[in-house]
Parts: structure tokens; C-alpha cells; sequence
């Protein structure tokens, strides 16, 4: 059993003092005796459980880097196919300008090159009628020539044969030229393909410059790591960096961080409390949905280690967006019937636990045993009874000082 000290403060200390000077009043606040709650406060922000992601487009290393000229403001309504994100399109300009000419050239060029051939052809094909004109003429001599001197008809078959010989050749030729014609061509117009897929994946490219929303919703604009805000005009960014969240809005969640020396105590469909900071009337509520497994840095140079956790939203929030900063309440325990006070109705003597119990007359200091505290209160196990008033500051004590304050009035 408890014991319980009755010390009466003198009536003259607890009324008002002489002259103009007033008592300190003291403090008081009932025990209470319903739900005592175990809970942990932690801050995070709102974020969508779902969301499309835009990042910058993946270009080659050719057009330089990514330079935003235009972003869309954090937070705007965007419906699909608006402008979102521009990219400096200078370089990738210029590029198509090159490639146009450079393509123009290669057209010009194989269409002389195609004239030259022609003119080849025309000519090779012209010595090849010559030559074959001159076979049927060495031929015919060849047929008349039977009456002819053995060496005369020895001459006109040489020129048979040097006739089928060259024909034979002026052939040949023509089958090469034509192979190497071919062959000219082939390589021009492989050259021309090439300037034609570089000058359509120019315009290709300039056409990713300018990033465009696939679906309506808000725009959260994403943090430019390097700079620690959000990417904003002259920012430069990495290829396929995300930049802007299109949030599903129908279900959200708390994103928050517990501190390793509490990770124990956090369970998955604890009951959580969020208030909004930016209007702190408001509550909603929730419960655990994900506890990380690894702890991460709390923040980049730190050593402090989190665990990250996700709280879902229950309902659905018309009034939460994402972005905003939350406190969140997560509900540890739950004790009924609980008797308890504020922490800072608790006072100390010695090692004892003690209360000042409003009386009739005065206070008495009444020792205590305690159980289990949160934030603000704690479990009375012994020495108090619910409806009780006790003092949140020492009587005796204001008391003293009333009496000193009343010695140097007078």
C-alpha cells in the first residue's frame, strides 16, 4: 500500500497576499481512468501507392546533354498529351540540319554516279557492237577463203580467232563493269539509308524533347538530386531520369521513417492517426502496410539508420495530396481501464514516485506506482483513484516562492 503524506499548506500562503500581490495559481489536472494508448509519433509525407512515372528521354550521347528550358509547375493539372518538360532542342537542330544536307549531297551524287554508269555503258556497249561487227567480218573471210594461198588462209583464221578472242573479252568486261556498277550503287544507296535513318532518328529525337503527359492527373515535380530542389529551367539532367510523378489519387499513403531503436515495436496493420500539417483540424486514418527489411541512412551523411514504412489511408482523402507533410500516430498498444496522468503531473522524491493530491485545505504528496508511458502520460498502477485532482507544478514550492515574493513587497 501507498503511503500517503498530508501536508497542509497554511490558508495565508494559498489566499492572496497583502497589498497588490496575488498568489501563483496552481495547475491542476483530474486523473483519468479509459484506453491508455502506447503510441509512437513520427513524421512523413503524403505519397500515391500508384503512379506514372515520367523520366527524360533516353537520346544519344551525339546531341549533347539534356537541358530543361520548361517544366511544368509542381502541383498543376496536366491532361494527357500536354506539355510537361522541354528539353534545349539547339543541338539536335542543328543536327538535323547536317543531316539534311549531308543527304542532299549523297542524293546528288549518286544520281551523277547512276549518268556516269549510263555513259560507261553506252560506250563499252558501242566497242562491243564494234567488235562483234568485226567477228562476222573475219568469219565471212574465213568462209571465202578456201580457195585462198595456204598462207593467206593461214592469216584470215589468226584474225577469226583474235576476233572471237576479243568479242569473248569485250563480254567479260561488260559483265564486270556491270558487277561493279552494281556493286557502286549498293554502297551509295546503303550510304543514303544511313543519312536517312540518322536524319529521322534526328527528328525522332526532337520530338522526345518535348515530353508530354500519356495520361491526366497532377504533376509532382521530382527532386533534382544534385541540387536538392525541384528540377526547375537550366537544370541538366541524365538520360531516363525520372522527373515527374503522375500520382493515382484514389489510393495514398504515408511514407515515414522509424528510428532503428524503435523498428521492434512496429508491426504490420498497426492503427495509425495522420494529421496533415497544412490543416491540422483534419485527421485520418490508416494502418501499417509495409515495414522495410534493411535499414537505410536517415539522411545521405548521416549515420542514423530508418527503416522506411509505408502507412495506407484508409478512405479516400479528398482533400490529401501528395507532397503534403504528415504526423503520424502509430498505435503500439492498447490497455483498457487504464488509470494515468500527464507526465508532467509526476514529480520525484528521492527515488519515489510522488503526486500532489488536491485537498480540502491544501495537498498532500501521495506516492505512486507506475506502468507503462507514451508521449504525454503515464499509467498509474497504485495511489490514485480517477476524478482525483492533482497539481502540475509542486505547491510547496510556489508556496515558498509566494512567501518570498510577499517578504520583498513589504
Amino acid at each position: 500500500m501507498k503511503k500517503s503524506i498530508l501536508l497542509l499548506l497554511p490558508i495565508g500562503l494559498l489566499c492572496a497576499a497583502c497589498g497588490k500581490e496575488k498568489k501563483q495559481e496552481i495547475p491542476l489536472t483530474q486523473v483519468r481512468q479509459e484506453t491508455f494508448y502506447i503510441d509512437l509519433y513520427e513524421e512523413g509525407d503524403i505519397q500515391a501507392t500508384q503512379s506514372k512515372v515520367i523520366s527524360s528521354p533516353e537520346i544519344s550521347w551525339r546531341y549533347g546533354d539534356l537541358k530543361i528550358t520548361y517544366v511544368v509547375d509542381d502541383g498543376q493539372e496536366v491532361e494527357a498529351g500536354d506539355t510537361v518538360v522541354i528539353f534545349d532542342p539547339s543541338e539536335v537542330r542543328k543536327a538535323i540540319v547536317d543531316a539534311e544536307s549531308r543527304l542532299e549531297i549523297h542524293y546528288a551524287e549518286l544520281e551523277k554516279m547512276q549518268a556516269q554508269q549510263e555513259s560507261d555503258m553506252e560506250e563499252m556497249m558501242a566497242d562491243f557492237e564494234v567488235t562483234e561487227l568485226s567477228l562476222e567480218i573475219s568469219r565471212l573471210e574465213y568462209e571465202s577463203a578456201e580457195y585462198e594461198a595456204v598462207i593467206k588462209k593461214k592469216e584470215i583464221e589468226l584474225n577469226l580467232e583474235r576476233a572471237t578472242i576479243a568479242l569473248e573479252q569485250a563480254k567479260s568486261q561488260i559483265e564486270n563493269r556491270k558487277k561493279i556498277q552494281k556493286e557502286e550503287l549498293t554502297q551509295k544507296k546503303l550510304i543514303i539509308s544511313q543519312a536517312k535513318s540518322e536524319l529521322e532518328d534526328a527528328y525522332n529525337t526532337l520530338n522526345l524533347l518535348f515530353v508530354t503527359s500519356p495520361s491526366p492527373g497532377i504533376a509532382i515535380v521530382s527532386q533534382n538530386n544534385t541540387t536538392g530542389l525541384k528540377f526547375q529551367e537550366g537544370d541538366q539532367v541524365w538520360k531516363g531520369q525520372p522527373m515527374i510523378e503522375l500520382p493515382n489519387l484514389n489510393e495514398l499513403k504515408a511514407a515515414i521513417k522509424i528510428n532503428e531503436v524503435d523498428i521492434a515495436k512496429i508491426t504490420k496493420g498497426q492503427r495509425v492517426i495522420i494529421r496533415p500539417d497544412a490543416f491540422s483540424d483534419s485527421l485520418y486514418f490508416g494502418h501499417i502496410q509495409t515495414v522495410a527489411n534493411l535499414a537505410v541512412n536517415k539522411e545521405r551523411n548521416s549515420r542514423i539508420k530508418v527503416f522506411p514504412v509505408d502507412v495506407l489511408i484508409n478512405s479516400y482523402p479528398t482533400d490529401l495530396m501528395p507532397g503534403l507533410t504528415v504526423s503520424c500516430r502509430i498505435i503500439i498498444d492498447e490497455i483498457p481501464d487504464a488509470v494515468y496522468i500527464p507526465l508532467n503531473a509526476l514529480f520525484k522524491e528521492g527515488i519515489q514516485d510522488i503526486v500532489y493530491v488536491k485537498t480540502a485545505t491544501g495537498f498532500r504528496i501521495q506516492e505512486v506506482k507506475t506502468g507503462q508511458s507514451n508521449a504525454d502520460y503515464i499509467i498509474i498502477e497504485e495511489g490514485l483513484k480517477a476524478g482525483e485532482n492533482i497539481a502540475m507544478a509542486n505547491p510547496f514550492l510556489v508556496a515558498e516562492a509566494d512567501k518570498s515574493s510577499k517578504k520583498q513587497a513589504q
